[in-house]
């Protein structure tokens, strides 16, 4: 079984269908949203898969179909998920939607994956409530999971704070003093686009940001990935690549930069009535506090499994859990990225079919 339809469960479902696994009898895709495009049918307008510089995501194609849109400049919430559904009729996935799994138990030597009652089916009809699977594959990612961290004062702050996950658009933020938390590529963006329509940007971080020059290439990928798949593989929580990657120092970035609207302050000690405050008593107002603070992963389900490591994450080898081979987890860690889930969902799929042919054999 595959939960989730994203960038991950959809290559893992094709390696499976590529192993000589037919849809409904050999595996069962599940998905919790209303149709196909994953995370992707939730992002903001702005985002795009090419374009300026500001907004540029990019996409890598999934195994056995390439991804080339007609207009790479139209917003990526409305590409993506074209791309994805085209994907699923192709290779006919027979993904089952709205489809949100509450918990997976083990009974025996399978898994239960419990879902929400009143979910649906192919044509309509009501799905069962309880599958049960002799692998799984997790592809829920993090989108449903986006973190903000607690400060003191937040409850008493009498502007508006959203998450990146809620982004409304550079004109939401019009004449407004807005201050965006976060180190990452989605805050640099989200400065980029609000700072000429913002009254005043003040951008925070926890930690200095670290600004990449020059080409990152293969081995410099290789290598971040590794050391993220190094916590993994420790039990650790999971860290974004990025927090390893650096922000690639362009020419848009370094203009951000010269201008001031990329100039970092540390990380505020709490949140007023009218603003946030360091503890060396200098204060910001501020209308808007937009976390672009990222997301954890969204494994609650997994819960009754009992995967997690004292050291607070799942321990993971390649895919799959250490703590149970049932389950194989991607689109985590060292593979939340769209080659990296590409990799890990055919990595899944082909360590799975081995597995049941052993299993059947013996």
């Amino acid at each position: 079984m595959v939960i989730g339809a994203g960038q991950a469960g959809l290559s893992a479902a094709w390696g499976l269908r590529r192993a000589g696994l037919e849809p409904g009898p050999g595996f069962v895709v599940l998905d919790a949203d209303e149709a196909p495009g994953g995370a992707w049918r939730h992002r903001w307008d702005t985002l795009r898969v090419a374009g300026d510089a500001f907004s540029a995501h990019r996409i890598h194609s999934l195994p056995g179909l390439d991804f080339a849109p007609e207009d790479p400049d139209r917003p990526a919430n409305r590409v993506v998920p074209e791309y994805f559904a085209a994907y699923e009729r192709e290779f006919d996935l027979q993904v089952r939607r709205p489809v949100r799994v509450t918990a997976v138990r083990s009974v025996g030597a399978d898994l239960a994956v419990e879902t929400e009652p009143g979910t649906q089916g192919v044509g309509g009809a009501p799905e069962d409530r309880t599958w049960t699977a002799q692998a799984l594959v997790n592809a829920t990612g993090t989108w449903t999971r986006p973190f903000v961290p607690a400060y003191p004062g937040a409850r008493d702050f009498r502007g508006r704070q959203l998450h990146a996950v809620d982004f409304p658009g550079p004109e939401a933020f019009a004449g407004l003093r807005v201050v965006v938390v976060g180190g990452g590529t989605s805050a640099v963006q989200f400065l980029l686009q609000i700072a000429p329509l913002a009254a005043a940007t003040t951008w925070v971080t926890r930690t200095p940001p670290r600004w990449r020059e020059g080409p990152f290439d293969d081995v410099a990928g290789r290598e971040a990935v590794a050391l993220v798949e190094e916590r993994v593989r420790a039990g650790l929580p999971p860290r974004p690549v990025v927090s390893v990657t650096g922000l690639p120092l362009t020419p848009a970035y370094r203009e951000g930069i010269e201008s001031g609207v990329l100039d970092r302050r540390p990380m505020f000690s709490r949140i007023t009535p009218d603003g946030v405050a360091w503890a060396d008593g200098t204060t910001e107002p501020a209308d808007v506090i937009l976390w672009a603070t990222g997301w954890r992963p969204a494994i609650g389900h997994l819960a009754p499994l009992h995967l997690r490591s004292p050291q607070g994450g799942i321990a993971v080898d390649g895919t799959r859990a250490v703590a149970d081979p049932r389950v194989h987890l991607v689109g985590y860690g060292p593979s939340a990225s769209t080659i990296g889930a590409n990799r890990a969902g055919r990595a899944a799929a082909h360590e799975i079919v081995h597995r049941l042919r052993e299993r059947a054999a013996a």
